[in-house]
């Protein structure tokens, strides 16, 4: 069991909090403990688990929102999806002639010769070679990649057995895997699971900071990110009935501080001014020898980033999305996250930038921030006798607040008069109460939206907003401009765009021209990993887009603070 904490064992989040039912705990140094309000029942019993060490024997109460499994991940049509394909692997199955004294081939070069065909041999596929034909009485499927090399004997197995590939979309806060027949192009299977890296903190700078100050969690890190795809892996073909060696290809896309922690690359100078990466181009690698078991052979094929912190995962989006923006027209592609991607297209140039957003919006860094499970409350309205009403997932009681709850919440709050233009809860509201001193609106028994959630969430707002507005200045665009805003990202699909607007994390247009798509990244890896038309279209978006570090922007800090505030003209005030 994982207590789910989101800010890497500072203290900050209070999303690790259990009860102390018996036992003595110390609190680490430089801390001290503190009644935690926001915990269910205020009881002074409640600590967080990061800044304590047991002294005796203990028995303890973990709160059900650290607990609850994610039910929640991405928006699914429900329809099978059919890829088109043009794979980098083919299978073909082989019925090869007996070797004999007069016919003494060598095994690779009597392939070959099925194949009619010049082929290089994989050194563990080579291996796995002599054994597969034997074993199939001289038949077997034969696994063959192509690419500008050339073709290369990547693995062999029995006649008939699938040919699938694993797409994987490496996020901050989840990872979700698909798995693909290579042969007919049909997803087979999804699922998603928490990135465990979150274990060192919800935001990229501080899985960047632990890998910068000690080589050993570094190491751990990029083993969290494989043991993470090996499982999916794993998970995936069981439930199909297959193997792990039935994979012949992978495609892994990711921010780009998510790449460079998978492949072992160095980040401190990713994580500093000017913010460079240590590779952008796309690679195709032996999936060994990041430690994927695959097929013997497979390669695993990492999408290209674009600069800074945007990385693979965007290109993957853009690349899924690019029906809706392809033109001469203005369309902004946004990717909501822990770190929010952000393109404007105006007459086919992309302006291209990243805002770091945090795990706010996603309920990270909130008192009573929990993750899409049953119980979190997912929409927050006014009632009409003036009061907080909410919907909570799976239709039980409430124990936290996900995402879509936490921008919703705050909406709701400023469209009530409960909380002014500023962000501060005003006293007097039946909805208002005061713990440890503090203003809290209480959503829900046990469950209190505080005046630091409505910071954090004001934080990442104004970063995301700001990203909009210094874009739109460097194209000489307005925003009335925007003929699509494309919304990506799961969390992006579930957000309500009029809370977005009332919030001002997105401009007031027409709500006709906001689109939500989902993971749209998921669906660009998928394309990669079926195409090779799609991988080379995805490194020539990468290379298109014009990436912009926004903080050297004259404007940039008035811009973030103008956008700090939440717009008046959405505010209604109602009897308390």
């Amino acid at each position: 069991m994982r207590i789910v904490g989101a800010c890497g064992g500072r203290g900050t989040c209070g999303t690790c909090v259990v009860h102390i039912v018996e036992g003595e705990v110390e609190h680490r140094q430089g801390t001290e403990h503190r009644d935690l309000a926001d915990t269910p029942a205020g009881h002074k019993r409640w600590v967080q688990a990061c800044l304590v060490s047991a002294r005796s024997d203990c028995t303890v109460e973990v709160a059900p929102r650290s607990l609850a499994p994610v039910v929640r991940a991405e928006l699914e049509s429900g329809e099978a999806e059919i890829l088109p394909l043009d794979p980098a692997v083919v299978s073909t199955d082989l019925a090869l002639p007996e070797a004999t004294l007069t016919d003494n081939l060598s095994d690779a070069d009597r392939l070959a010769r099925a194949l009619g065909a010049r082929i290089d041999l994989d050194l563990a596929a080579a291996r796995q070679l002599p054994g597969a034909l034997r074993a199939g009485r001289w038949s077997l499927r034969a696994h063959v990649r192509s690419d500008w090399r050339g073709q290369e004997l990547i693995g062999s197995a029995d006649v008939g057995r699938p040919t699938l590939g694993l797409a994987v979309d490496l996020g901050t806060t989840n990872a979700a895997a698909f798995l693909i027949d290579l042969e007919s192009g049909v997803r087979l299977a999804s699922l998603g699971i928490e990135n465990p890296q979150v274990a060192w903190g919800a935001d990229l700078i501080s899985r960047i900071n632990a890998a910068v100050k000690s080589e050993a969690a570094a190491l751990e890190l990029q083993a969290a990110a494989i043991a993470a795809i090996n499982a999916l892996a794993h998970d995936l073909c069981h439930a199909v009935g297959a193997a792990v060696n039935d994979i012949v290809d992978v495609a892994v896309c990711g921010n780009t501080a998510m790449h460079h922690l998978l492949l072992g690359l160095p980040v401190a100078q990713l994580g500093r001014a000017p913010f460079v990466a240590a590779a952008a181009r796309g690679m195709d690698l032996k999936a060994r020898d990041l430690g994927l078991t695959t097929c013997p052979g497979a390669y695993v094929h990492v999408v290209p980033n674009v600069g800074g912190f945007v990385g693979g995962d965007h290109v993957t989006a853009l690349l899924a999305t690019e029906e809706r923006w392809a033109g001469s027209g203005t369309h902004l592609v946004m990717d909501i996250g822990t770190n929010t991607e952000i393109s404007l297209i105006h007459r086919g140039e992309f302006l291209t930038a990243s805002a770091p957003s945090g795990p706010a919006l996603e309920g990270g860094h909130i008192s009573c921030g929990m993750r899409a499970a049953e119980g979190a409350i997912e929409r927050v309205r006014l009632g009409a006798d003036g009061r907080i009403a909410i919907e909570v997932i799976g239709g039980k009681e409430a124990i936290g607040l996900c995402g879509s709850g936490v921008l919703d919440a705050v909406a709701t709050l400023h469209r009530a008069g409960i909380m002014d233009d500023r962000g501060r809860l005003a006293a007097g509201h039946a909805d208002v109460a005061e713990i440890a001193g503090k203003r809290v609106a209480v959503l829900a028994p046990g469950v209190h939206f505080t005046q630091d959630d409505i910071r954090s969430v004001q934080l990442a707002k104004a970063a995301i907003r700001t990203a909009v507005d210094m874009l739109l200045v460097l194209a000489g665009l307005e925003e009335s401009d925007i003929e699509r805003f494309i919304i990506a990202g799961a969390f992006g699909a579930y957000i309500d765009v009029d809370s977005g607007v009332a919030t001002g994390l997105f401009p007031d247009l027409p709500r006709q021209r906001f689109f939500q798509v989902g993971n749209a990244a998921g669906v660009g890896v998928r394309r990669m990993l079926a195409s090779k038309q799609a991988r080379a279209r995805a490194e020539m978006l990468a290379q298109g887009c014009r990436y912009i570090e926004l903080s050297t922007m004259a404007e940039f800090q008035k811009c973030f603070l103008q956008r700090i505030g939440f717009p008046a003209n959405t505010r209604k005030r109602t009897p308390a």
